[in-house]
């Protein structure tokens, strides 16, 4: 056990029973010990607790003793408020088990009690589950395909069947590459110069050829306007996997590379030289194209137009792509001052607007050309044309929105585990679709900088709310920028810092927030749930953000469905056609028991309002052991009790009950499949990449083992 205080109660609890004194024990006293901790049975778990509790051995338990214990399990499972909070629940529990006040319990008592907490803690989530993996086993037990064809064979259907978007876009995307190059090098084998450079220059010219177009296509994935209208607009995101963006965009980035490498590389380390090393007679033809006199070295080539900006973009270039890498813009690389400098978001973001200078030296580049001197057959001009004016429109479209629709900071709310609450005015016109996202600017910690936040309010609200979490360099100062505004909360109010605007006080009275600009929305995976009946959201720390605002908008549009039916209104037709969910499971899963204060009033809401139980809510604290370990046995009887005597669960102080570790997502697979048999399930996590391959794999081989397809879809950050 890694903690200390709790290990050495339990070894005193175990000494204490076999009048053991002293520190120290025999082998055989440590067989006993082992003996006894490895018994699972219940009446030995309830005997070796009731030890831990009854320090002086008379068979009774005070309530000081209880007090302590708590404090002690509560560190153990780092649950800080049930610590605070440990004389009140030492009260409770002895106000259930001694009604005649004699001021002590014995085992009989917290045995009845502790047979209670299974029955009413048993979660949603675990019930029938031996009875589900009996009835699904049989279809989810792998079979071995004994014919290694056919083995590959569905491998690569299946393979194709969840990946079909992604490989024709590659496979398009890589065959226009290879038809450019091949193209150039065609046509440069023709050339007199083929006669002095050879293949070389077929090769260079075919990864330049390849180079201009990516540099115009890298340009489109990026465009967030364009793709989100083609996402809200169109059928397109049918057969076009709008999610990748960014992964395309990395992609193509990888394709520059290698174009970039094949043309410098091919020039610097056998066209240049065998020009230099050319007789009179061979270069003849190509004075046409360098001049009267030969080239007489590397420098020649070097101080020329072409050369230096083809050198500058080579190292900008570099130095964007170095930077962009997860070591470096993720801060994982512990450099040294001032080369510390060189990681984190702030690095990335100001090397990445480098592209700027790249582009220009690029038109100028491609413009004083060696080989190529009618300006109709310089063709860089025309690949990058489109594709720089529709992302010079979509930035102009960025900024001017941004600024003509200015947001008043209405809530500012700083919560444990270091995360910063926002709540704008809803400017006008501003629609949005929950589990989208908007990017916010804030001119006092960067005039510049724009960061991408998942919205946590839902379409109805009229207001529009993100939870930041610290996690850089700007969100950090972000924070520490708003904390200066903000004070301790009042009474009844959530958070550890809280400041509001108060619309019935003069301006005078009111916090003087920072200036803030919001742009947006924007497309993200999560705004397609409506288009299933049963969705599966799953948030992973403050991944739950674009959840939030999903189940507070099915919430809502139950409602409004509810109310037309009752009042005989058939209400919007559209609105009834696009919005099809009716059950939701939501999971959020959580290290710190201090991150459920984020949401706690939402969490309450939901369950008050939700009447007809449409939304599932799973609340997981990872840093509570799970059921069965001797350090969560009093938090979970404490969890019970509390929960039915007050209807507040200790750990998340919410109506929703916490689970203890983390979920077995088969089970939580199996349920569903069980549940919704020949039903589409759309399954949505958000959240750090450690999940994803998991819930993804599970989804695949569910929907192929069953009658009930999941449909997998995921946000990383």
């Amino acid at each position: 056990m890694k903690e200390l205080a709790f290990a050495g109660e339990l070894f005193d609890a175990l000494a204490r029973r076999r009048n053991i004194t002293g520190d120290s024990i025999s082998k055989a006293e440590l067989l006993e010990f082992w003996d006894q901790i490895s018994d699972t049975s219940f009446d030995s778990r309830l005997q070796t607790f009731f030890d831990m509790v009854d320090k002086d051995a008379d068979g009774r338990i005070t309530e000081e003793e209880v007090k302590e214990i708590i404090t002690l399990s509560a560190a153990a499972n780092n649950l800080k408020k049930v610590s605070e909070q440990s004389e009140e629940y030492a009260r409770l529990i002895m106000e259930e088990l001694d009604p005649n006040n004699l001021g002590y319990i014995e085992l009989y008592n917290l045995e009845m009690l502790l047979l209670q907490a299974p029955s009413q803690s048993m979660g949603i989530g675990t019930t029938n589950s031996r009875n589900l993996s009996q009835m699904l086993s049989q279809h989810l037990r792998p079979t071995a395909e004994p014919n290694p064809l056919r083995r590959w064979y569905r491998r690569a259907s299946y393979f194709l069947e969840d990946n079909w978007r992604r490989c024709w876009v590659i496979l398009l995307w890589l065959s226009i590459c290879v038809g450019l190059f091949t193209w150039k090098f065609m046509q440069y084998r023709e050339r007199a110069v083929f006669k002095v450079m050879g293949y070389c220059v077929c090769v260079a010219k075919g990864g330049a050829e390849t180079l201009k177009f990516n540099m115009a296509l890298i340009l489109l994935p990026v465009c967030r306007n364009t793709i989100t209208w083609f996402r809200n607009r169109t059928a397109a995101g049918r057969f076009v996997p709008f999610d990748d963006n960014i992964n395309f965009h990395k992609v193509i980035a990888a394709g520059i590379s290698v174009g970039a490498g094949l043309h410098i590389i091919s020039h610097l380390t056998c066209d240049f030289p065998r020009l230099l090393h050319a007789t009179e007679e061979e270069y003849e033809p190509m004075k046409r194209f360098f001049g009267d006199d030969q080239p007489p070295n590397y420098w020649w080539f070097v101080k020329g137009t072409e050369g230096w900006t083809g050198l500058v973009m080579l190292v900008l270039m570099a130095i964007a792509f170095t930077l962009a890498m997860p070591w470096f813009r993720r801060g994982r690389l512990s450099l040294p001052k001032p080369l510390n400098r060189l990681t984190g978001f702030n690095a990335f973001w100001y090397s990445h607007h480098l592209f700027v200078i790249v582009y220009a030296l690029l038109i100028v580049h491609g413009h004083f050309l060696y080989l190529t001197k009618k300006w109709q057959k310089k063709s860089t001009w025309m690949y990058l044309a489109v594709p720089m004016v529709m992302y010079a429109c979509e930035r102009l479209t960025r900024a001017l929105r941004s600024s003509v629709r200015p947001v008043k900071i209405l809530k500012v709310a700083v919560y444990p585990g270091n995360v910063l609450s926002l709540h704008f005015s809803k400017p006008q016109g501003f629609r949005y679709k929950s589990g989208q996202y908007i990017f916010v600017n804030c001119a006092a910690v960067s005039p510049f900088q724009w960061h991408p936040f998942s919205i946590t309010s839902a379409p109805q609200d009229d207001y529009v709310s993100v939870h930041i979490r610290t996690l850089g360099d700007w969100t950090r100062e972000l924070k520490n920028v708003f904390s200066k505004v903000c004070r301790p909360p009042t009474e009844g109010k959530s958070g550890l810092l809280r400041a509001e605007y108060d619309r019935d006080v003069g301006a005078m009275s009111n916090p003087s927030f920072p200036k803030v600009l919001i742009d947006g929305p924007y497309g993200a995976p999560a705004q397609d749930y409506k288009q299933y009946d049963i969705v599966l959201l799953v948030g992973l720390g403050i991944g739950a953000t674009p959840m939030i605002s999903i189940i507070k908008d099915i919430i809502n549009n139950m409602k409004r469905l509810e109310g037309d039916v009752e009042s005989g209104n058939p209400g919007d037709a559209s609105t009834s056609a696009s919005f099809r969910t009716r059950r939701a499971y939501f999971y959020w899963v959580t290290r710190e028991q201090g991150s459920f204060e984020w949401f706690r009033g939402v969490m309450d809401e939901i369950a008050e309002s939700d009447k007809k139980s449409v939304i599932e809510l799973h609340n997981y604290c990872t840093s509570v052991y799970e059921d069965g370990d001797a350090r969560s046995a009093l938090i979970a009887m404490l969890q019970s009790l509390n929960h039915a005597k007050n209807g507040v669960d200790i750990v998340s102080g919410t109506r929703v009950k916490t689970h203890f570790a983390r979920p077995n997502w088969r089970n939580v697979y199996k349920r569903i499949a069980l549940n919704h048999r020949e039903q589409r399930v759309g399954v949505f996590y958000c959240g750090a990449p450690v999940l994803t391959k998991e819930l993804r794999d599970l989804a695949q081989d569910f929907s192929r083992k069953t009658n009930t397809k999941f449909e997998f879809h995921k946000e990383n950050f």
